[in-house]
C-alpha cells in the first residue's frame, strides 16, 4: 500500500489512465480498420490516426500499430499484410521500401536487467530502397542502410549498412547488393487489397 495522494497526484493518476484507455481504444479501431478490403479507406484512417504516409504508399490488409503517431512512412513504400510497426519513439521508413509480410518492427523492449523492469525504447530508421523479407524482426535502436536487404526470419539487433545484405539471428553480413544507385518505384496499389 502507497503513500496518501495529493490532489494534485490523484488527478494525474486519472488523466494518464484516461489516456491509456483512449490510446487502447485508438488501437482497437486500427486493428478493425486493417481488416477492411480498400487500401484506400484504410489510408484516410490510417492518416487520422497519425500516422504520416508519403504519396503512392501501399499499406496491405490486417497491419498492427503501436502509438501510431511516431510513424512516418515515405513515399512509394509497400508495408506487407500483417506486419507490426512500433510507434512508441520515432519510426522513420524511407522512400521505395518494400517491408514484406509479417515483419515485427520494435522500438521499446523490457531492459532485463532493470530491478524493474522498464522499458527501454529507441528509433528505428529504415532508409530509401531498403527490401525486408518475411517475418523479419527490427529491433529498438537500429538503422538499415540505404539499398540494405534484410533476409527472411532475419533479427536485426544492430545498424545495417547501406546496400549490405544481412540473414540470420542475429542478422550478420553475408553479402553486398549489387546495384549501388537505385531509382525503380514499386507502385502496387490496388483498389482493394
Amino acid at each position: 500500500m502507497g503513500h496518501p495522494l495529493t490532489l494534485r497526484e490523484a488527478f494525474q493518476k486519472i488523466v494518464n489512465r484516461l489516456q491509456a484507455i483512449f490510446l487502447d481504444f485508438k488501437l482497437m479501431l486500427l486493428r478493425w480498420v486493417g481488416h477492411i478490403p480498400s487500401h484506400y479507406f484504410r489510408l484516410l484512417f490510417y492518416r487520422l490516426s497519425g500516422i504520416n504516409i508519403g504519396r503512392g504508399s501501399v499499406i496491405h490488409l490486417w497491419c498492427n500499430f503501436f502509438d501510431p503517431h511516431g510513424i512516418t512512412i515515405g513515399q512509394d513504400t509497400i508495408i506487407g499484410d500483417h506486419a507490426f510497426l512500433d510507434g512508441r519513439k520515432p519510426l522513420t521508413i524511407g522512400d521505395h521500401v518494400d517491408i514484406a509480410s509479417q515483419v515485427l518492427i520494435y522500438n521499446s523492449q523490457h531492459d532485463i536487467h532493470s530491478q524493474d523492469f522498464r522499458a527501454a525504447t529507441s528509433p528505428v530508421k529504415i532508409e530509401d530502397y531498403v527490401f525486408i523479407g518475411p517475418r523479419a524482426i527490427i529491433l529498438p535502436g537500429t538503422t538499415i542502410g540505404r539499398g540494405a536487404v534484410v533476409a527472411a526470419g532475419a533479427v536485426v539487433t544492430k545498424d545495417v549498412p547501406a546496400f549490405a545484405i544481412v540473414a540470420g539471428i542475429p542478422a550478420k553480413i553475408i553479402g553486398v547488393r549489387k546495384i549501388k544507385n537505385p531509382h525503380y518505384r514499386l507502385g502496387r496499389a490496388r483498389l482493394f487489397q
